[in-house]
């Protein structure tokens, strides 16, 4: 029977890698990526310019420390094509010098953006409420993405490796959000801040990261995406009686996998205020998920061969409370310790969940609701605590 469920676990996390159809982008509405647009020639321009009109560059842009951005955009619609090209700092980078900086709604596409303290950037009193970044390769930058207005960015097919944060706002001074499609970030000390943001990520790649997301405040959602081999998938503090909660952290149809940490040791509890999880593999991480939550969603997920399950406990701190919700239809599968533990006095309803061959409980929850039709068996410090289990 293990042997039998180790390969179809197999086969469902190398479905998922591979990506099957029905793991693509879900909830997509097709859009005109690329507008027709009628461009100026990008042969006279030059490193510190200011554009007007959509433009497309012919060559290469090797800027220096002394130009005061790369390049400026202006003008509500405007679409930067780099052309293939690469816009590069050549100077020594510091963390705020700019790169492309985006003054009003536009878009840039095509091309690579290298070196610079904060790769592409809306500043201080830009009006660009809405701006596009397509087939963009964001490498080296201190920041890949800068926000330190009122944006709400849509980023689709893009690369951001290297950067010390990928994704990242100036602190306390700004708003919006990302919408990020069908892109990769690889290496980056963290992919991705959420403070004062909401992040919305869809059939997207995360590998070979520090830390793929820290939530402080906003909310995360990740659908059908990867996060594989980082070497931890994200923090999500407790600010007690701060100014800063996650709202919410959300997984669907996604694969979490081999990463050496799901939460770092420095902070090793996620503490959002709510935690949801549907249809997703969290397979061979370095450690389990523990969290604290006033509320918990987890429905449909398999924790397979990690090095600890699932741990549910109450929120503490002045925004905290007991931990209510739902958790129903999941697999806990040869896990180091416990398969589902909650730690008391949490009372979620457990409802339908199997627990095979863990190391210490099947499920251990003595003081949430029994919901029925749990199954256990084979889990070494015993089946069930709290409820009922049945053993087939």
């Amino acid at each position: 029977m293990k042997q039998t469920r180790g390969f179809a676990m197999v086969m469902a996390v190398t479905t998922l890698l591979t990506g099957a159809p029905d793991v693509l982008a879900r909830d997509t509405v097709p859009s005109n990526v690329e507008p027709k647009v009628i461009f100026t020639t990008g042969h006279t321009v030059r490193c510190g310019d200011t554009l007007t009109q959509h433009t497309l560059l012919t060559q290469d842009l090797n800027c220096p420390g002394s130009a005061p951005f790369a390049l400026r955009v202006v003008g509500a619609g405007i679409v930067l094509d780099l052309g293939g090209h690469t816009v590069r700092r050549t100077g020594t980078t510091t963390t705020e010098t700019p790169g492309i900086e985006l003054q009003a709604n536009s878009m840039v596409r095509n091309g690579t953006v290298q070196g610079f303290g904060r790769g592409i950037a809306t500043p201080d009193g830009s009006d660009a409420s809405n701006v596009r970044l397509h087939k963009l390769a964001l490498v080296d930058n201190y920041t890949g993405v800068y926000n330190a207005a009122t944006t709400n960015f849509l980023i689709t097919e893009c690369r951001v490796s290297g950067s010390a944060t990928g994704l990242s706002r100036e602190f306390d001074a700004s708003s919006g959000s990302f919408d990020v499609r069908s892109s990769v970030f690889t290496g980056n000390r963290l992919a991705m801040l959420a403070d004062y943001h909401d992040i919305d990520v869809l059939d997207s790649t995360f590998t070979s990261n520090e830390s793929v997301i820290y939530c402080w405040e906003g909310r995360v959602r990740f659908r059908s995406s990867t996060l594989a081999w980082n070497n931890s998938v994200g923090s999500i503090p407790n600010d007690g009686d701060g100014p800063r909660a996650c709202e919410e952290m959300r997984f669907e149809n996604t694969l979490i996998a081999n990463n050496a940490t799901i939460a770092p040791y420095s902070i090793p509890v996620w503490e959002p205020y709510k935690l949801s999880m549907l249809d997703t593999l969290v397979v061979n991480n370095g450690t389990g998920l523990q969290a604290t939550a006033l509320t918990v969603y987890i429905d449909g997920n398999t924790f397979y061969d990690n090095a600890g399950g699932l741990t549910l406990s109450d929120r503490e701190g002045p925004a905290g409370g007991t931990l209510t919700g739902i958790v129903r239809g999941n697999e806990f599968l040869s896990n180091d310790g416990d398969g589902l533990r909650v730690e008391p006095p949490s009372t979620p309803t457990v409802i339908n969940n199997v627990a095979l061959g863990n190391a210490g409980f099947g499920i251990y929850a003595p003081t949430a609701f029994d919901g029925g039709g749990n199954v256990a068996r084979d889990n070494t410090a015993g089946d069930c605590v709290g409820i009922v289990c049945s053993p087939f």
